[in-house]
């Protein structure tokens, strides 16, 4: 038999998110070359960590229920149940389930070796438009913000 693997992803462990929950399909797979990752996110809640982009690595949004408005530097798309969104390397972004039901979709990206995210946003704490870095505690992540170091968000595992 060929070394076929499959995952039933609704049963997959939570990864920390601002979302309900964000199923990371490909690390389960042992997908090398393309990130894909599944989630449920409820109303207002973003995809994945905040404003960012990659430079060199491409981005697709798929909306499976729901819908996502993705905030781009000159325009807003809003992005329905059946449709999809590209967005190229190096276009900073930032997706937001809107409406009134959760939205689920699917986020693909490669290569998957440059999905190294550069957020900008900016600190609540020294107003700098800055990057985040991140501290594993337990199953959470701990962002910082690179300018001045204080804490801005602590994304946790959705429910199980």
């Amino acid at each position: 038999m060929t070394d076929v693997t499959k995952v039933a992803v609704e049963e997959l462990p939570d990864a920390p998110n601002p979302t309900r929950h964000k199923k990371e399909v490909d690390e389960a797979l042992g997908v090398t070359e393309f990130g894909f990752n599944y989630y449920v996110a409820d109303p207002g809640e973003r995809l994945p960590w905040g404003t960012h982009r990659h430079p060199d690595h491409e981005e697709l949004f798929y909306v499976l229920e729901g819908a996502l408005e993705v905030e781009l530097a000159d325009d807003v798309l809003v992005v329905h149940a059946g449709e999809a969104v590209f967005v190229p390397p190096d276009t900073t972004n930032l997706a937001r389930a809107t409406g009134e039901v959760p939205t689920r979709a699917v986020a693909v990206g490669a290569p998957k070796e440059t999905d190294g995210a550069i957020i900008t946003e900016e600190c609540p704490s020294c107003g700098e438009e800055s990057d985040r870095s991140y501290e594993v505690d337990g199953d959470d992540y701990v962002l910082s913000c690179t300018a001045c170091g204080e804490v801005v968000d602590r994304l946790t595992p959705g429910p199980e």
